[in-house]
């Protein structure tokens, strides 16, 4: 068993704290690790670290800070095997998906070490003669990053990189569930040569470890990554503070299923979307709104198709969906399919825990499928983030519209049409900030923006180009020469 320690200003710093075991959701007699439940004081010390690194990391040119993302991407590279391994020992999802997600992190930290030479600005001519107008892009100050568990690599991967190579330190609050993911992410951006204090980790609770970051005069800026309720408080703190903040929060996505649509392309990947990670991912597939002509072909063909899965650990090759992440998101799911019974709907598949075939010391859920579901019934609204699939039959395609709307968030969605034109009528009007045409509600590219739309998120978009404008701040600059030019024999 490991023992975990928070690290600050470069330092593996043993905390005051009591420790947490670490448990594999897949066999909670295996207890991956021991973290810090850190108190406010060691919070507070690793902001304060931020804030002395800051005026080296931010005079440090950008293209330097892009090499050192450049050491960290080969690190990872080089130790994804690792990476994958443990991942799936704490988080719980399969290895394949673990190593799908590391390469995503890959991808991201590529990106943006390319970045490092092209945070630029503009030049704008300027109303007045002899005057010269420019902007420039700095770094905000030290930030927060605060991440779940489900994406423990990829998602502090995607606030930590475009932060550093903007000139920003980092003190960056993992999940609790996941400590040995962050410690390896510390790790490696530590030995791609990251001075001391630019990036920080602190293990801990919200209240009194992301409290205190958050409050922390010092912060200029939050990013966050987590649930409705934490994201609006911590978006009010950040207010109240006048800084810069960026939360990205629920999911209820749908997959609209038109006519006209390749079904056993739309079963496919609405298998993938709905049970792959188990559920546990912000743009998961939870709701399939259904046109009423193709429903019941469209449902044999799911259920066929859900069957052949295989519910187990995520280090056996031979699984495809992994355990809930721990007892509490177990007990949360297990609710809410009672919840599904009791408001009526049906039961297709699955529909309880799983505890065969040595299943019982993990919190495995049968991957679930309701039908005859109705758009206002709590599992059609509310996120479940588990197995777990209504499906709600529509008479055409203006309810499939209405009902796909029909919820708080709008972070994904997915149109399965060979119409043109009812695609491009979705693509218009559906609320949803990543529309994917013929393909899962899930995935994305390093590249490319990411986030919602309604309850979803407020800030600025994550990844992608748009990411520099969060971590900078504009400054605009106006060169008068006037004088120098009245002077001059040129003129």
């Amino acid at each position: 068993m490991l023992v975990l320690n928070n690290f600050i200003a470069g330092e593996w710093q043993e905390s005051r704290g009591r420790r947490i075991p670490d448990l594999n959701p897949a066999d909670t007699t295996d207890v991956i690790a021991e973290a810090p439940a850190s108190t406010a004081e060691e919070a507070a010390a690793a902001v304060d670290a931020a804030e002395r690194a800051f005026e080296g990391w931010r005079n440090t040119p950008a293209p330097v800070r892009g090499q050192i993302l450049y050491r960290a991407q080969r690190l990872m590279e080089e130790r994804h095997q690792q990476l994958a391994e443990g991942l799936t020992r704490e988080e719980g999802k399969t290895l394949s998906e673990s190593k799908g997600e590391i390469q995503r992190a890959i991808n991201v930290v590529e990106f943006f070490a390319g970045e490092a030479r092209r945070i630029t600005g503009e030049t704008i001519p300027s109303e007045l003669p002899y005057n010269f107008c420019y902007t420039v892009k700095q770094p905000v100050g030290p930030v927060a990053v605060i991440t779940p568990w489900n994406f423990p690599i990829a998602i502090p991967i995607w606030k930590i990189a475009p932060a550093l190579v903007c000139g920003n330190t980092v003190v960056f609050k993992p999940a609790s569930l996941t400590p040995l993911t962050a410690t390896l992410i510390a790790g490696i951006f530590r030995d791609a040569g990251l001075p001391p204090g630019v990036l920080n980790v602190v293990f801990g609770g919200g209240r009194e470890v992301g409290d205190t970051i958050v409050k922390h005069p010092s912060i200029r800026a939050v990013s966050f990554t987590g649930s409705n309720d934490v994201g609006t408080a911590l978006y009010q703190a950040a207010a109240a503070r006048g800084i810069k903040c960026q939360c990205e929060m629920g999911g209820k996505n749908p997959i609209v299923i038109l006519g006209d649509a390749d079904l056993d392309l739309a079963v496919e990947s609405t298998v993938q979307g709905a049970f792959g990670s188990t559920g546990q991912r912000c743009t998961a597939t939870s709701r399939a709104v259904v046109v009423e002509s193709v429903a019941d072909a469209f449902l044999d063909r799911l259920d066929a198709r859900t069957a052949k899965l295989v519910v187990g650990p995520g280090l056996d090759p031979n699984t495809n969906v992994g355990p809930s992440v721990d007892r509490g998101q177990l007990d949360t799911v297990l609710e809410y399919i009672r919840i599904g019974r009791s408001e009526g709907a049906r039961v297709v598949r699955g529909g309880g825990r799983l505890t065969d075939n040595g299943l019982e010391k993990g919190f495995f859920v049968a991957p679930t499928i309701f039908d005859h579901v109705s758009a206002g019934m709590r599992i059609a609204q509310e996120e479940i983030f588990g197995p777990v699939l209504s499906v709600i039959r529509v008479p055409d395609v203006e309810s499939a519209l209405h009902v796909a709307n029909s919820v708080r968030y709008g972070l994904s969605a997915s149109i399965y049409t060979n119409d043109v034109g009812q695609m491009f009528r979705f693509v218009d009007r559906l609320d949803a900030g990543i529309l994917h045409v013929n393909s899962p509600t899930v995935g994305g590219e390093a590249h490319i923006p990411f986030g919602g739309m309604k309850a979803t998120g407020v800030g600025l978009r994550e990844m992608g180009r748009v990411a520099i404008d969060f971590y900078t701040e504009l400054k605009v600059v106006y060169v008068d020469y006037t004088g120098t030019a009245r002077k001059g024999s040129l003129y």
